[in-house]
């Protein structure tokens, strides 16, 4: 590749990356912040997959990407539009990968000048994260590339294994509560959280469920937070902390016992919408089932919020995961009658 190589030339974003002869690295950043496997992305971007966890009819990704002689990762953040099947927009991506090699040509790391630099900061496809995600995003790259956590991971070691105060924690900073959280398999990581779930002030309790929900973790860890999530239902006032350890449970959200309590949630007399929103934002591997998404619907439609149910619906229907039960819901004999009015109503208006 020359540093004209015309963009007609370069299909993808994949070859893009490997004819500059970056290395490279793919994060989903819109639901959760998880790995992308570069096989699976390269079956994306030649629209043979619909991709993986759309985010509002989007793909959100992360591309940290570096040259052999340094270690100093660059990233970009992209948002790329979806059609209705989830495919990867072709144009979309054609345009923004011209608009990268009209700036940078074959080398992707080079100093870039200021005419380059506004070419780049025009682009419609790059876009900011919320801080916290790029917090977890910062957190899992240094530890995919061995490099060291930043300043604030000791402090919250330390926060974590002393325990004499937990009211102080002034000192504690978000960065390395992602940095821990991202090593939670490392060390003593997951023994010292469990030890300090039940004594964690709301204003850590917050970032680090925020932190966990882009990690899977030990059983032990997982039935904690969901005796610490049933324990909070149980107060009629404390549904921002309940809402925080369901989302602490997101990336966990296929195991077996976060299932049943999701059934168990389910099962109530009522739901909040902070926790019926969160389950299909952050949780959906939960709903992954016939039984309990048809359970999950009804509860949607109890307050007659045909606005609420419209929104989520059409949400969840992009995940490749829980389309087919979506569709084996909406044809069901079991549905109620309140449901099939709602579908009905849902699809006279496409």
């Amino acid at each position: 590749m020359t540093d004209t190589a015309p963009a007609a030339n370069i299909a993808t974003l994949s070859e893009l990356l490997k004819l500059s002869g970056s290395q490279y690295r793919l994060y989903d950043i819109g639901r959760l912040v998880s790995k992308l496997p570069k096989d699976q992305f390269e079956k994306v971007e030649l629209n043979q997959l619909p991709y993986p966890t759309p985010t509002q009819g989007c793909a959100c990704i992360a591309i940290a990407f570096w040259q052999k002689k340094s270690s100093q990762p660059y990233l970009w953040l992209l948002k790329l539009p979806l059609d209705e099947r989830g495919l990867l927009n072709q144009g979309a991506r054609n345009h923004f990968i011209a608009i990268i090699v009209e700036a940078l040509g074959a080398d992707l790391t080079q100093e870039t000048s200021k005419k380059q630099e506004e070419l780049l900061s025009s682009n419609p496809y790059l876009f900011t994260p919320a801080q916290y995600k790029l917090a977890s995003l910062n957190s899992k790259i240094k530890v995919d590339l061995k490099q060291e956590p930043s300043a604030y991971f000791s402090p919250f070691k330390q926060y974590l294994s002393h325990g004499a105060d937990w009211g102080n924690w002034q000192g504690v900073g978000v960065q390395g509560i992602t940095d821990f959280i991202a090593r939670i398999k490392h060390d003593n990581h997951s023994e010292l959280l469990f030890n300090a779930l039940p004594h964690l002030p709301d204003e850590v309790l917050s970032p680090v469920c925020s932190a966990l929900e882009n990690e899977q973790y030990p059983i032990v860890l997982i039935d904690a937070l969901l005796a610490a999530f049933e324990s909070a239902l149980t107060i009629t006032d404390n549904s921002l902390k309940s809402t925080q350890l369901l989302r602490a449970l997101a990336a966990n959200s296929d195991h077996l016992h976060v299932k049943k309590s999701v059934e168990q949630l389910l099962s109530r007399e009522q739901v909040s919408d902070e926790l019926l929103i969160t389950l299909s934002g952050r949780c959906w591997q939960a709903l992954a089932d016939e039984q309990i998404l048809m359970c999950y619907f009804e509860h949607l439609l109890r307050n007659n919020d045909l606005a609420l149910f419209s929104s989520i619906f059409k949400d969840l229907v992009t995940i490749p995961l829980i389309r087919p039960v979506a569709f084996q819901c909406i044809r069901s004999e079991h549905r109620s009658p309140a449901l099939a009015q709602a579908i009905g109503q849902l699809f006279s208006q496409a």
